[in-house]
């Protein structure tokens, strides 16, 4: 795909819009659309204007810390940062998980896919999905939705609810547990939680059933549009079973180009660097990665459920596999290759993960006490896990003295960062340009950023030289102080 958008030739000639802050989604961010006289689009960026440095200050923390720590980084997705960073640490203490271990942390995984899908969709996704994306802002909401459809906001709840109560009793708390922990985990499942969570189990996946049947009926309502909505051809990359099946917990990374080639296939995550490299921009304190052998400007791509259900070979779990069938064979596949597909493959995860947690339930190895293993020390170690967004990418270094030494986060939102760029970039060139800019035209350029469900509170973490600027100011909101450092790290007060 081009990119002659991404720098405008004289922007001091032309007029900026802003959509500030990205509205329905977690973390702060922010849109800039530079136009003309006469409307025409020229630059269009999505920039992440918050500052978070848990690369640096995990560092000199012991490592048995760093799982709780680090899923501060997100009050949506604390689940998958603490199962990233476990894993990770179970490389660096050279632990092999124990059945019942492996299978409760995967328990506490889908049910955060679980929650976290069904939050998006039904929370954030569903307002402008079930009134349209220009509706008026008053009705654009979950109020409205809650107004028009209370049965299916209802659902939506009770899914979240679900998910939620998994978490609580596989990680001790519903938002940044401790149950996962290097070399296992610290808590058991007992046989009253487990018979408390099967009581429930069948009507969360009928749900997820029926939510996957509200996003295909939207496609077919609004089959040329939806297709249409800001497409782009784009690589794609997830963690794969080896046997090409999905797996959100472990696997082999595979990465195919837009044309389906195959880059890689089962690649060891451990060395993930092989593969892939990370580029920065002047304008986002959001990393740009790639894949190497496709270079910086043609080798961006798509992570999250969009990529995983046309990455993968096949859907272990019967329900999920028959929509993702479904789903690819429709119109051709083409809401495979379009933005709004990813809310369709959302659904197909969640039933997935649904049907995930009901297996396990039923396997008795989930009520064990055998939590914890050891084995011969690592200085590195390298956790890879499919959260509710994408691929996300934990990398620690630990001393002779347990000390974290080295950390490298890449979250699943920083992976679809060209990718969101390229949509909004699609969306603008569709909707507004040559028009007059309303309200509704503008959410057109949301709708394409919530497709991909980003947390951009996880993706911003700096790498090099980024230009930041820190105020000081007093209970009445006087400035005191004002430092700024510009791109190149020199450092100002003013």
């Amino acid at each position: 795909m081009s990119f002659e958008l991404e720098t405008a030739a004289h922007p001091e000639n032309l007029r900026r819009v802003a959509i500030e802050p990205v509205s329905r989604v977690e973390g702060h961010g922010k849109v800039t659309i530079l136009l003309d006289d006469d409307n025409k689009v020229h630059q269009v960026r999505l920039h992440i204007v918050e500052f978070r440095g848990f690369e640096r200050f995990i560092q000199g923390r012991p490592y048995w810390e760093v799982p709780v720590m680090v899923q501060r980084l997100c009050g949506i997705c604390p689940v998958s940062h603490h199962l990233a960073a476990s894993k990770a640490l179970d490389m660096i203490i050279g632990a092999k998980l124990t059945p019942t271990a492996e299978k409760l942390r995967r328990l506490m995984h889908y049910g955060q896919i679980l929650q976290s899908h069904a939050l998006h969709f039904f929370h954030l996704a569903s307002p402008d999905l079930l009134f349209g994306f220009g509706a008026d802002m008053a009705t654009r909401n979950i109020v409205g939705v809650v107004a028009a459809a209370p049965e299916v906001a209802k659902k939506g709840v009770l899914l979240r609810k679900y998910g939620q109560e998994i978490i609580r009793l596989t990680a001790g708390k519903r938002v940044h547990g401790t149950g996962s922990v290097p070399g296992g985990m610290n808590k058991a499942l007992t046989l009253a939680e487990r018979d408390l969570l099967l009581k429930d189990i069948y009507q969360m996946v009928a749900w997820s059933r029926e939510a996957v049947a509200i996003i295909r009926g939207l496609f077919e309502k609004n089959l040329a549009s939806y297709n249409s909505f800001g497409r782009f051809d784009a690589a794609c990359m997830s963690l794969v079973r080896a046997d090409g099946a999905m797996d959100l917990y472990h696997g082999g990374l595979r990465a195919r180009s837009a044309d389906g080639k195959t880059l890689f296939d089962h690649f060891d995550y451990s060395r993930y660097w092989d593969v892939i490299a990370e580029d920065v921009k002047p304008w986002s304190y959001m990393k740009f990665p790639f894949l190497k052998s496709l270079g910086p400007d043609a080798g961006w791509y798509r992570v999250g459920p969009l990529a995983r259900v046309a990455n993968c070979d096949f859907i272990p779990t019967p329900l999920a596999d028959h929509e993702r069938k479904e789903f690819l064979a429709y119109d051709g596949g083409r809401p495979a290759g379009a933005t709004l597909g990813y809310h369709w493959a959302r659904m197909i995860e969640m039933l997935h993960a649904a049907e995930n947690i009901k297996d396990l339930l039923h396997d008795e190895d989930i009520i064990g006490t055998d939590l914890m293993a050891k084995g011969e020390r690592a200085e590195r170690g390298v956790g890879v896990i499919e959260a509710p967004r994408g691929t996300l990418i934990h990398h620690y270094r630990v001393n002779e003295d347990d000390q974290v030494i080295r950390a490298n986060l890449i979250v699943s939102t920083t992976h679809n960062n060209q990718a969101m760029n390229a949509a909004i970039r699609q969306v603008a060139m569709q909707y507004l340009d040559g028009h007059e800019v309303t309200e509704g035209l503008l959410n057109h350029i949301e709708v394409a950023i919530r497709c991909f469900d980003p947390c951009l509170s996880c993706a911003t973490h700096a790498l090099g030289q980024m230009p930041l600027e820190v105020e000081v100011a007093d209970a009445e909101g006087r400035i005191l102080d004002r430092k700024y450092k510009d791109a190149r790290g020199v450092c100002a007060l003013e």
